[in-house]
């Protein structure tokens, strides 16, 4: 249950973000709220800008990403609550930018950072990829005991 309730958290999240910045927000502008410098792009590519054009591919890609994840739920092999935390902010954080790639073609960043223009899908992954090592790891010193 937690699984679900992160992902489509994150998910819920993500798009009202998106879509408030695009409702009010014009493209590179720039402003701040509560301390926080954001800026409105669109990146038709993946993180960072990279292979600019190819944002559908990228939300194919994720859908497959997703179903991936899905299969590893059921097999079993991972269990417990870090590792539904990290599938769940991982797949919440892919659903987001892969709704956007694929209906819009693009996806709406806009919280600056010291590594270009992020929004929370970004953030999500890299919370799940970040809960993802910790599971891993330790699993591992577990496993070597």
């Amino acid at each position: 249950m937690l699984f679900y309730v992160i992902a489509i958290l994150v998910i819920v999240m993500d798009q009202l973000s998106k879509y408030l910045i695009r409702a009010y927000i014009d493209i590179n502008e720039t402003f701040s709220l509560w301390g926080i410098q954001l800026t409105h792009i669109e990146n038709s590519g993946m993180a960072g800008g990279l292979f600019q054009g190819n944002a559908r591919l990228f939300g194919v890609v994720a859908v497959f990403f997703v179903l991936a994840v899905l299969y590893f739920r059921r097999t079993g092999e991972m269990k417990g609550a870090l590792i539904d935390c990290s599938f769940g902010f991982l797949v919440g954080g892919a659903i987001g930018n892969g709704i956007d790639r694929l209906l819009f073609g693009q996806v709406t960043d806009f919280i600056i950072r010291s590594g270009g223009i992020l929004n929370l899908a970004d953030h999500a992954i890299e919370i799940g990829g970040l809960l993802l090592i910790i599971y891993v790891v330790g699993r591992w010193f577990k496993n070597k005991r």
